[in-house]
């Protein structure tokens, strides 16, 4: 048997259930992984919610790290022992998990295990924005939302690897601090009657920014539209606040012939090749120093409703991790 939290109905934290299940067996290009810690997620609160429809009970979870325990038929890449991470493997708040070979990662020995399963979603998220959804070139100065997130910590220091200048955006001297260390050139708090777009325009002398991206949505998009250069980049990657609404898409053109995306993951890790290519740079990184992952906060398995608490609380910075 296998222990997991299952999310026994649609709900908050308190729906949440630490209970024994029947274990998983991989089938073919699968392997069965012995979860050493998971990932939490803003989607997994989502999911556990009911905002996204989900089948219930499920388990919960789709980020972790551990050894394979057993290969599934026709899996030659990846043997029983190997130390593998995943970004997407449903049902990851488990002792035990079935992941597709596409979706792993192989973890070097010198990355810690909270890492390792903190890395994937925010890291691969982070890697993506600074180098596809928007190229940052030596230079470019980016509008960073959330700055103090896991993902706003990562890509603030990509950037700056990348040559790039930060200005970043977050809600506490406590997280402004946070940003700093990262890397930030520039750090503000925004909320109610701050003008992002004028501290923005006062910062870059009036120019803009070549690029924002904005996880925020609907509470930061105008301003991040209205803070970009001309042929500036809007990349919206996630709707904290809520999601826009739809507008007329001329304000692209009157705002200075303005590029938007709104891309996710999946998008850019559609082959093993392209997942190995981009979690190689985040390894590099930890290697050589120059990324730092920050776990904020860690729970054993069996108190994910607490994790959750705090997360959907925001009284978490980086990331939250459940230990196995």
């Amino acid at each position: 048997m296998t222990q997991a939290i299952q999310a026994m109905r649609a709900g908050g934290p308190e729906v949440l259930e630490f209970n024994e299940v029947d274990t998983p067996q991989p089938g073919p290009g699968e392997v069965l992984v012995n979860v050493e810690a998971a990932g939490v997620n803003f989607i997994d609160t989502y999911r556990r919610s009911g905002t996204y429809p989900m089948s219930y009970p499920h388990i919960v979870g789709s980020e972790g790290t551990g050894h394979i325990a057993e290969v599934g038929e026709g899996v030659e890449s990846f043997s029983a022992g190997d130390r593998v991470a995943w970004h997407e493997g449903p049902g990851s708040y488990a002792t035990q998990v079935v992941v597709k070979t596409d979706n792993l990662l192989r973890v070097p020995e010198g990355v810690s295990t909270e890492v390792a399963a903190a890395m994937p979603l925010q890291g691969l998220t982070a890697q993506y924005l600074a180098t596809s959804s928007h190229e940052i070139k030596p230079g470019h100065t980016a509008l960073v939302h959330a700055g103090a997130g896991g993902v706003g910590l990562l890509l603030t220091q990509i950037i700056k690897h990348l040559g790039g200048n930060v200005i970043s955006t977050v809600s506490t001297e406590e997280k402004a601090e946070l940003a700093r260390k990262a890397g930030a050139d520039e750090v503000f708090l925004y909320g109610e009657g701050v003008d992002i777009t004028a501290k923005v325009k006062e910062l870059t002398d009036g120019e803009g920014v070549e690029v924002a991206y904005d996880g925020v949505g609907k509470t930061t998009f105008d301003a991040s539209l209205a803070s970009l250069k001309p042929l500036g980049s809007m990349v919206l990657f996630g709707g904290a606040s809520g999601q826009v609404p739809p507008f007329d898409i001329q304000r692209l053109n009157s705002s200075g012939g303005i590029f938007l995306s709104r891309p996710s993951l999946a998008w850019f890790v559609r082959s093993s090749e392209e997942l190995a290519k981009r979690s190689a740079m985040l390894f590099n990184g930890i290697e050589h120093g120059w990324l730092n992952f920050r776990v904020g906060a860690t729970f054993p398995l069996a108190e994910a409703a607490d994790a959750h608490r705090a997360l959907e609380g925001r009284e978490t910075t980086g990331k939250v991790v459940l230990t196995v």
